[in-house]
């Protein structure tokens, strides 16, 4: 049986929401080994004049504690 973890990780990117979710995970990874799985639960973004300049994402994720 497997012991399952879940943190919180916001994260932003210039690029897109997906290179924000790219961010999360390889800075929890730092910290965190095994991770299993990651669930973006909100997007949001900053415009400036009519561009979006920053992609922001609210992520969990899941690791195993061994």
């Amino acid at each position: 049986m497997a012991v399952l973890k879940v943190i919180e990780v916001l994260a932003n990117s210039e690029k897109s929401w997906e290179d924000a979710t790219q961010n999360a995970v390889k800075h929890a990874s730092k910290s965190v080994n095994h991770i299993r799985s990651v669930y973006v639960n909100e997007h949001s973004a900053i415009v400036n004049g009519d561009s979006i300049v920053e992609y922001r994402v609210n992520v969990k994720i899941t690791f195993e504690v061994k």
